[in-house]
């Protein structure tokens, strides 16, 4: 099935480096701005504060040519912010609480199409109100539903995340996170096969870090492993890029192994640079054009 438009819901924030720069992010907005990017035109449901970073927000998705038709405007809370630390290489985050995401109104939402893929993550049901206005889209889109797992502690438990994944059709984690998810099983194989044979999910996916990923629907299974020649600048987003590419390769119904491969190059490709996005054009056009994305 081909899915145009795809509904991306969550949080939007800057990342603050310990160097003093800010990059623009957040799991679903990076997401949307690499599906942009690559041509699929995404609607991002978000909120930012009204304040300057607020408005750098609307700026630079303008800028990139995305639709701001999703992004709320909220006059009580401020634009999301995140301080990064490096603890030997691996990302760390302090999520400032009550930001203007964790306050997404469904009641300013535009009309989506029932037939449009929604992708989200965990962290913005943090909220009462953002999970709210989430579960009023699920309901929406119910058969069409990509679940990223990010647990960032102290959002999330085990019940959270237990009650979210029931409603996913494709839900993407790591190898910790569905270690969480499934503990009663071994080892990653049968984790994968519990949750296919105990949920209504058409496909998992897990993200290995340094040694790749794995694709897994109820006929296929597929794995990938990262060209050992990749650069290495900071891994944030990293998870992001190869989440944009997965919904690339849906809306394009690339068979599941030429996905998974292509979510990976592109995966490494972003973790050669500072940060989860770049508003570099030139960055992209490699893929797009070995992916003949613009024929």
């Amino acid at each position: 099935m081909t899915y145009s438009n795809p509904v991306i819901f969550g949080e939007v924030l800057f990342d603050c480096f310990p160097d003093g720069s800010r990059v623009l992010g957040g799991a679903p907005f990076n997401v949307a701005w690499h599906c942009q990017a690559f041509g699929l035109q995404p609607l991002l449901i978000s909120r930012v504060g009204n304040d300057p970073l607020g408005r750098e927000v609307r700026s630079a998705m303008l800028d990139w040519g995305m639709d701001t038709a999703g992004l709320q405007l909220d006059s009580a809370h401020a634009t999301g912010i995140v301080d990064v630390s490096f603890n030997n290489g691996e990302p760390s985050y302090n999520i400032v609480e009550n930001s203007a995401w964790d306050f997404i109104d469904h009641q300013m939402t535009p009309a989506i199409d029932q037939g449009s893929i929604l992708y989200h993550g965990s962290l913005a049901l943090r909220n009462p109100v953002a999970a709210s206005s989430l579960a009023e889209l699920v309901q929406q889109c119910s058969s069409s539903i990509f679940i990223d797992v990010n647990l960032r502690p102290p959002w999330w438990n085990q019940s959270l995340i237990k009650n979210i994944v029931q409603h996913g059709r494709r839900i993407k984690l790591n190898v910790d996170e569905l270690a969480l998810l499934v503990p009663q099983e071994k080892d990653i194989e049968a984790r994968v096969h519990y949750l296919l044979s105990n949920l209504a999910v058409e496909l998992i996916v897990v993200t290995l870090g340094a040694a790749g990923a794995i694709a897994a629907s109820h006929n296929e299974w597929c794995t990938v492993q990262p060209d050992k020649t990749s650069h290495v600048v900071d891994t944030v987003g990293a998870g992001d890029a190869f989440s944009s590419v997965l919904l690339l390769g849906l809306d394009k119904d690339w068979p599941l192994q030429q996905t998974l491969n292509r979510a990976q190059q592109f995966a490494s490709a972003v973790v050669g640079q500072r940060g989860a996005t770049t508003q570099d054009k030139a960055f992209y056009k490699p893929f797009i054009s070995a992916w003949k994305l613009d024929d």
